[in-house]
């Protein structure tokens, strides 16, 4: 089922994408660092463009810096998708605390999961990924799993349903696992510390000389 006929059955999907964590790593706020024309986050969310309805950004940590990068990137006006800042006021507990509030929010019936430091995915891999059904779809390069990944209903029920503590990976461990091998190592790609901040600058400048539009 192609993009545009999934939008025309109403079954258009969301996105969640984590922004809560401290940075400690990358001894900066990476959220907000550029990254060609945007800012990190922004070429996060922006993968989403014309798969999602909706994509809700999970802040925890200096969550006003977030809540101030969102409102200039809705100032734009770039994207169709709304998008909806949560704040977690739990996110000291980790991760897992803010993937719940994530889906609270969310309504429709399947759902992207990625952190907002992974920026140098390909909207062709989002598309791929909407297109593929199954309760946990996760993208691979070389045989190795990355983000975003795409989960259903049932599963976001079940992490509603899980004791805080836990994790994704005790939820996920309860489904099969549909990996979708792409050419795309932007899928493994992440911003967790200055080093990976300096590679990515480095791949965008390699991706835009093939694509000069692709982080424009």
């Amino acid at each position: 089922m192609n993009k545009i006929k999934r939008f025309i059955e109403g079954e258009s999907m969301e996105a969640i994408v984590l922004a809560a964590g401290y940075s400690s790593r990358a001894n900066a706020f990476k959220m907000t660092l550029p990254l060609g024309q945007m800012s990190v986050l922004e070429q996060t969310i922006s993968k989403f463009e014309g798969v999602c309805s909706k994509v809700i950004v999970v802040a925890g940590f200096k969550a006003e810096f977030i809540e101030e990068e969102i409102a200039k990137i809705c100032h734009k006006n770039a994207f169709s998708f709304q998008i909806r800042f949560v704040y977690n006021e739990d996110f000291h507990q980790g991760m897992f605390s803010s993937i719940q509030k994530g889906c609270n929010e969310i309504s429709a019936s399947s759902f992207f999961l990625t952190p907002g430091d992974c920026p140098l995915v390909k909207k062709e891999t989002v598309q791929l990924l909407a297109e593929h059904e199954g309760n946990v779809v996760i993208p691979s390069f070389h045989y190795k799993g990355g983000h975003p990944i795409r989960l259903s209903k049932q599963v976001k029920q079940e992490i509603l349903e899980t004791n805080p503590e836990s994790n994704l990976r005790a939820v996920l461990n309860g489904y099969e696992r549909e990996y979708l091998n792409v050419d795309d190592p932007g899928v493994i790609m992440d911003v967790d510390t200055l080093e990976d901040y300096q590679k990515a600058i480095h791949y965008c400048v390699l991706l835009n000389k093939q694509n000069p539009f692709r982080y424009s």
